[in-house]
């Protein structure tokens, strides 16, 4: 039997094929196709089942992660949505909290609100903080709220009602009469969305998650035919922001938790595969053809958040921790008004792509440069299955960056590396320095097609003395997919003081959390023994505006006494402090429910030859102004020997990437495969 983790990215497709029963990985990568993403899932699949000889009936696990709803939301090509709030509180969704995105940019302005003013309608109902209905729903305001909408042609409604987080009857009373005056619009109702208090977070993620439903919608109706055609037995899973797996429905039902898709399936393959390795703290470095992702791994575990902002509109659920920035491959280099030279964040995608490919891209790229300098195979990429054009590549890079800047050809080049190493590095900082982290006691776990082509120099930049490369790294987010377990996430608000009369509620909340979770988990199929919960208390020191999060293996166990313990070690870790005798107000609980899926590890079979049997040749390549042109062996990433050691300066190449050594740099082969690199930093 076999598994089937499959990442749709900006630029390529990528998919990891594993064998359960012996362990063996095949991996493959294909271009996406914008216009339709399920096109190349289907058309990947079609080819791996024929490739390997295979019948569709032998996958017996198949799993995605799309970055469909994020490109919607930023190409703002959603559904046409309509608004039904509390009286007084339809322009929250555009006020919001007054915070201008970019404080002295005065040329950067929000984005406007997904759901315009006229769509947007108030009815009569009110329900208070406690959970008391206050003011009973007035009806008939609703019905005149979808004759209005009917007119509007909407094909989406979100409901909002203030505090219904506490007593959802309005919410759910308004569903019934949408279904029935609207047969055919998606609903999203914020009491099912994310079910907590902050009013505006919680109306723009419902927003949001209507916004993108019809679409997503269509697109899973349309992944799900294609994969049953072809697997009639499997049922596809798609990867969660929060680095678990839901189901097609749950997907459908909640699309806006699908903005991380992709980039969090990475995380948590790196986090397994650095932790067999020895190395519980990692960065993760993700470069694609379109951004670069980052995260940190703190012993073993990823990192999480519940606010993010998607295309500019903010969204609260948890999701891991991954800071996105537009440096990729297929990044465009560009001079600035002021004569500077930037890359990114506008990319030249999969089409037309880098000048390099030949499909019609004019404009220099990251990949050109590096191309063009002898860092990437100028025989063509992915083992010789895709040619390149090297003096395109150089052209291009002469005509639109060195001359305008009256630069060596050299110079321009590299310098186009340079400052794309320069942006990934302030992304690294971001999540880091900036949190209190020393790089130093971490290591760089490079991945995505381009990120051990730029991770050696990023290293050194940054003060990180090891680097980490997975077997064909450009495929981890689709064998991160393979590691990755049912997760559901659930919430209730509970904003009281930590004091022994509230906590009996505390433990009534996360009971009642995990009886839905098993019920959630009842209807994925898994059974009772495969289930565990994780569980989480958010809360603040009476006066704080935002909280920190605390875990609890068992919150009954640990009792009052036991959080508060736990409360001021966390807080003196986010902040440096604790404040003794200052009272703790819980704000929110969560918990997760976790349904284990049989994981096959991927095994290795490492070769035992010399490594000089692994060397395809040499090439010139260019290390920057002090160290210039550098004759360097080429190694074959999978012809190299346990325990290898390699000297740099040196190239070594596989299907999905390319790694670099710096001069003087040493890396090693460990037992699972994985390039060991100490950076000198």
């Amino acid at each position: 039997m076999y598994r089937l983790g499959i990442d749709v990215g900006g630029t390529f497709t990528d998919f990891t094929l594993l064998n359960a029963e012996t362990g063996a990985t095949r991996h493959y990568k294909a271009s996406s196709t914008p216009g339709d993403p399920s096109e190349s899932i289907r058309d990947g699949i079609a080819a791996i089942l024929n490739l390997e000889g295979i019948d569709g009936n032998a996958l017996q696990f198949l799993g995605h992660g799309t970055t469909v709803a994020t490109n919607m939301a930023i190409e703002r090509r959603g559904a046409r949505t309509g608004l039904i709030t509390t009286r007084g509180f339809r322009d929250v969704l555009e006020v919001g909290r007054q915070i201008r995105p970019h404080l002295y940019d005065y040329t950067q302005s929000k984005q406007p609100p997904l759901v315009p003013r006229h769509r947007r309608h108030e009815v009569v109902e009110r329900v208070g903080a406690d959970g008391e209905i206050l003011v009973p729903l007035d009806e008939a305001g609703v019905a005149e709220a979808l004759a209005a909408l009917a007119k509007d042609d909407v094909s989406a409604v979100a409901v909002c009602f203030l505090h219904c987080y506490q007593t959802p009857v309005h919410e759910r009373r308004v569903r019934a009469m949408i279904e029935a005056a609207l047969p055919d619009a998606y609903i999203s109702l914020s009491s099912e969305v994310l079910p907590e208090f902050r009013e505006y977070e919680r109306l723009s993620t419902t927003v949001l998650n209507a916004y993108l439903g019809p679409a997503m919608a269509n697109y899973l109706q349309g992944f799900l035919e294609s994969v049953h055609r072809l697997a009639p037995k499997t049922e596809p899973y798609t990867i969660h922001s929060n680095g678990g797996l839901m189901t097609a429905a749950t997907a459908r039902d909640y699309p806006v938790r699908t903005c991380l898709s992709g980039p969090a399936a990475g995380v948590v393959g790196a986090a397994e595969t650095a932790r067999v390795a020895g190395f519980p703290n990692i960065i993760t470095f993700d470069v694609g053809g379109t951004s670069t992702d980052v995260s940190v791994v703190s012993d073993g575990r990823p990192s999480f958040t519940a606010d993010r902002r998607v295309a500019g509109h903010p969204v609260r659920t948890p999701m891991l921790d991954i800071h996105v920035i537009g440096a990729g491959g297929g990044s465009i280099a560009w001079i600035d008004d002021a004569g500077g030279l930037k890359v990114g964040p506008r990319s030249a995608g999969a089409n037309p792509g880098p000048v390099a490919y030949g499909l019609g891209g004019v404009e220099p790229t990251l990949t050109d440069a590096n191309i063009s300098l002898g860092r990437l195979n100028p025989g063509g990429l992915l083992e010789g299955a895709m040619a390149v054009d090297t003096d395109a590549a150089r052209d291009v890079i002469q005509q639109r960056v060195a001359e305008p800047l009256g630069l060596a050809f050299e110079a321009a080049a590299h310098g186009v590396i340079e400052i794309a190493v320069a942006n990934m590095s302030r992304a690294i900082r971001s999540v880091t320095t900036e949190r209190g982290h020393d790089m130093g006691d971490f290591a760089l776990f490079a991945f995505g097609g381009a990120g051990p082509l730029h991770a050696a120099e990023l290293a050194l930049e940054c003060g990180i003395p090891t680097i980490i490369v997975p077997e064909e790294p450009g495929t981890m987010c689709a064998r991160g997919i393979l590691l990755s377990d049912i997760v559901h996430d659930l919430v209730r608000s509970a904003i009281s003081r930590a004091v022994p009369e509230n906590w009996p509620r505390i433990l009534e909340l996360f009971a009642s959390m995990k009886s839905e979770g098993h019920g959630l988990l009842e209807r994925d199929g898994v059974p009772l023994e495969k289930r565990s919960f994780r569980h989480f208390i958010e809360a603040r020191y009476v006066g704080q505006n935002y909280e920190v999060r605390v875990e609890l293996d068992d919150v009954e166990a640990a009792g009052l006494d036991g959080f508060l313990e736990a409360f001021a070690a966390r807080h003196t870790q986010e902040y440096g402090y604790d404040i003794a005798g200052r009272p703790v107000e819980t704000v929110n609980c969560r918990s997760q429910a976790i349904g284990q899926v049989a994981h096959a590890r991927p095994s290795r079979n490492l070769e035992t030859g010399a490594l000089e049997d692994a060397v395809t040749g040499s090439r010139s390549v260019y290390f920057g102004a002090v160290n210039g042109w550098q004759d360097s062996k080429v190694y074959r990433r999978r012809s190299l020997p346990e325990g290898a050691r390699i000297e740099g300066p040196a190239v070594i190449e596989e299907m999905s990437a390319t790694t670099i050594l710096l001069p003087g740099q040493m890396a090693e082969l460990d037992t699972a495969g994985n390039i060991v690199i100490e950076t000198g930093a």
